[in-house]
């Protein structure tokens, strides 16, 4: 059991959390059609777009209400509907995801009044659906808005239907790249399902190129899938922070959940393969089982540089516990770990405390480490300690590729295995020359 500590400091010097809205707007891109839309100043909907832009390397269609100070003293109604009717008539979206922002949030715009007084004005837009949201920026952070973006659209868009004995939900958080997902896909077809993902940010964010030039995302989770969601016979919520979400599936249409907080490692791939053949009377693929017995070889060529390493880790919650339940698995220590918001799995961590902090708290504590795991912004502070550093989370600007990498499933682990584990070796032979 981890002790969890809060940071004294009155102010962030060098920030590892993300906002609010960046994680909403990031689960929305993965729904065909959609246009997430920001309450908000313009300079709100610019920082989350150039990290996204950054990351993912793709253009990211994020819409503003483009508030002022005028507006922001008088009442943002206005902007909100001149906002949306603007998106309805130019860009035709198929649905809209409406998410407040800071300015907003500390103003008090009464948001649901709003988006019913523009449907009450404007009957047209009846069968258009907006996804409301409050994910206010200055507190919780980017796995806080993603997970609050997949509740707000399990409540609203489901309806109630027959079941499909081979349809299951398959609840993804932000904690999984873009090829965990299309590699989760993969495994679920192999055993004769068909998954509805949400969000499925492989389909939308990928980096493939389009025929022609659309303001909307052209793949994705449709409206239709998002209506039949409670037609599934079982959810599968890939994160902790998608607890919530499985539990408003099962209260409202009985749809039996499980949750897994990691899929990367031996143990934890195990046990989503037997769910999924539990789920399908479907035994596991020799594929998979091959690929087992190459993750085990694996473990056996990489163990001699693993052991009673110290690596320290800043990651938002859902990645902090998966990736330290890996490494502790493949023989690590964990010498410090720092995340950016509270959940109910850091004082479950199997390590000795987590700070909830910023990169200036966790350069103080990496110091003596072996390796660092952070996103793009540690890099400077692994450079003034002389550590290696492994990139992982958001943003992930200074290497390319990194929107495809899998590190789930028996592949994925082998491949977070030699990547991690060519760090080490190059550590070592560093050393020997010196």
């Amino acid at each position: 059991m981890a002790i969890v500590s809060v940071t004294s400091t009155s102010v962030t010097v060098n920030p590892l959390r993300q906002s609010q809205p960046l994680g909403a707007a990031l689960a929305f891109l993965g729904l065909k059609g959609m246009i997430p839309l920001m309450h908000g100043s313009q300079g709100c909907t610019a920082f989350a777009k150039v990290v996204l832009v950054r990351h993912f390397r793709s253009c990211i269609p994020l819409n503003t209400t483009a508030m002022t100070e005028v507006s922001t003293i008088l009442g943002g109604e206005e902007n909100v509907e001149q906002a949306i009717l603007t998106l309805a008539q130019k860009s035709k979206p198929e649905i809209i995801g409406l998410c407040t922002t800071g300015l907003t949030e500390t103003r008090g715009d009464d948001m649901p009044r709003f988006v019913k007084q523009i449907r009450l004005h404007h009957p047209e837009l009846n069968n258009l659906p907006i996804v409301l949201i409050s994910t206010p920026d200055f507190k919780g952070g980017l796995q806080d808005g993603f997970a609050a973006a997949v509740e707000s659209i399990v409540k609203q868009l489901p309806q109630p239907g027959d079941a499909k004995p081979q349809q299951v939900t398959i609840l993804v958080s932000s904690a999984f790249t873009l090829g965990d997902v299309q590699e989760i896909k993969e495994i679920v077809s192999a055993f004769g399902l068909e998954a509805i993902v949400l969000p499925d940010i492989s389909a939308t964010l990928d980096g493939h190129l389009e025929d022609s030039y659309n303001a909307t995302k052209a793949k994705g989770t449709t409206v239709p899938q998002l209506r039949s969601l409670g037609s599934s016979v079982f959810t599968l919520a890939l994160g902790e922070s998608m607890r919530q979400a499985a539990q408003i599936l099962e209260n409202k249409f009985s749809i039996p959940y499980e949750v897994f907080g990691e899929l990367t490692g031996l143990d934890a791939t195990d046990k989503f393969l037997q769910a999924l053949s539990d789920i399908s009377g479907i035994s596991v693929p020799e594929k998979y089982r091959r690929e087992r017995r190459q993750l085990q070889d694996a473990l056996l060529d990489t163990h001699f540089y693993f052991g009673c390493k110290r690596v320290s880790l800043a990651l938002e919650p859902d990645l902090l516990w998966s990736t330290v339940h890996f490494l502790k698995s493949v023989g690590t220590q964990i010498h410090a770990a720092v995340t950016t918001t509270r959940s109910p799995l850091l004082e479950k961590i199997p390590i000795g405390s987590v700070t909830i902090g910023d990169l200036e708290d966790f350069e103080q504590l990496a110091v003596g480490s072996d390796l660092i795991i952070a996103n793009s912004h540690a890099v400077e502070s692994a450079k003034r300690l002389g550590i290696p550093i492994y990139r992982q989370g958001i943003p992930i600007f200074d290497r390319l590729g990194n929107g495809l990498f899998t590190k789930v499933s028996y592949r994925g682990t082998m491949q977070l295995l030699f990547d991690i584990g060519n760090l080490f070796l190059e550590q070592e032979e560093a050393k020997v020359k010196h």
